[in-house]
């Protein structure tokens, strides 16, 4: 029963920690921490493809103008990308362009920091392991025009496009002539200000630039983290209907055993509550301690895992998606070695409350 236990408590705990990890991976990828984004409409697809745009594409100076503008509006950036090529590297190369501090935005830094002075980068793990290069070195962007060389300050968690990211400032890329495209406005507002009218009102200033705002980011509440939740659920449930049916065995066989003595106590007056509470006290001290063993190596065995896997998937975590357990977490999961045990030893409860006396006694 205690090793049934302690293997629920482990993999449990080990479960939630790695539902937990995951969700902090999507949210660093998804950047999701503005309240609201305005983005360039997509071109609409007709049967031979995207169809040409019959307006020029707005303004961004007269969208980041209509931003400031707008009452409410406490800090705003904006994120336009253009692709380079890297010598020594195969193929392309994302350079995100931003005007204003986008650190807020929801970027989680690995190591070193966020840029904040000109000519100066950050990029994602995959790039420095493409390129051999380290934090402190110089890498020079081509294909915009003439060559760009920034200096790398940082390393920022983000696995999309395989790590081949470059996040700098627009202005670094502005003698280059480099045309931005994807531009995106992100927009935290003020903490008195309500979200949903200060996008009504903002679209109304956004309307002659066919551009529209939106409540949060179009990649939060995606399908990826509600797909990530739901598994992390399962798989915790899962795991406690097995720990629960290796002491619901060993209950079980304990209880048999005891039968005549069941029989017994029921003829000296032991009601069927008492006799449920006397098989489930049974597995509370059982329950407690492995619960409290588990916890520690649950713990344990999500700090080896986690940095394993994203090591297999070319990422490094940094300690806050490794460091995801606090007080509160951890003081359930120790109790959740007692639900366990609980739970298995219900059914041999239920089971020895409803034996008739006569049945016990003559049971050997």
């Amino acid at each position: 029963m205690g090793t049934a236990v302690l293997f629920g408590t482990v993999a449990v705990t080990f479960a939630v920690g790695m539902g937990a990890s995951l969700g902090e991976v999507t949210k660093a990828r998804a950047h999701d921490a503005a309240d609201v984004t305005v983005a360039v409409p997509l071109p609409e697809i007709g049967p031979a493809g995207p169809v040409p745009e019959e307006r020029p594409a707005a303004d961004p100076a007269k969208i980041a103008a209509a931003i400031e503008a707008n009452s409410g509006t406490g800090k705003y950036y904006s994120a336009g990308t253009v692709r380079a090529t890297v010598s020594g590297v195969t193929g392309t190369t994302a350079v995100n362009a931003f005007t204003g501090d986008a650190y807020w935005g929801g970027y989680t830094m690995v190591s070193g920091r966020w840029f904040d002075q000109p000519g100066e980068a950050a990029v994602p793990t995959g790039f420095l392991a493409a390129t051999g290069i380290e934090i402190g070195d110089t890498v020079t962007l081509n294909g915009l025009g003439e060559p760009v060389t920034v200096r790398i300050v940082g390393e920022v968690l983000d696995p999309r496009y395989d790590g081949m990211q470059v996040f700098t400032d627009a202005a670094n890329l502005t003698p280059t002539h480099a045309d931005l495209t994807d531009i995106s406005h992100h927009i935290a507002v003020t903490s008195v200000t309500d979200v949903g009218s200060y996008v009504d009102a903002l679209n109304k200033n956004l309307a002659p630039l066919d551009v529209t705002a939106i409540a949060g980011s179009p990649d939060r509440g995606s399908d990826m983290v509600v797909t990530l939740n739901a598994l992390s659920a399962l798989l915790t449930l899962m795991l406690v209907a097995v720990a629960a049916l290796g002491v619901l065995g060993g209950v079980l066989l304990d209880t048999r055993e005891r039968v005549r003595e069941l029989g017994i106590h029921k003829a000296l007056g032991m009601t069927p509550r008492q006799t449920i509470a006397m098989v489930l006290t049974s597995v509370v001290l059982t329950g407690l301690a492995t619960g409290a063993v588990g916890v520690p190596l649950g713990v344990v065995l999500h700090g080896w895992v986690m940095p394993a896997m994203g090591d297999s998937a070319g990422l490094r975590l940094p300690d806050s998606v490794v460091a995801v357990y606090d007080g509160a977490q951890l003081l359930p999961l120790t109790l959740g070695g007692l639900l366990i045990a609980t739970l298995g030893a219900l059914p041999p409860a239920g089971w020895a409350a409803k034996a008739k006396t006569a049945t016990a006694l003559r049971t050997e």
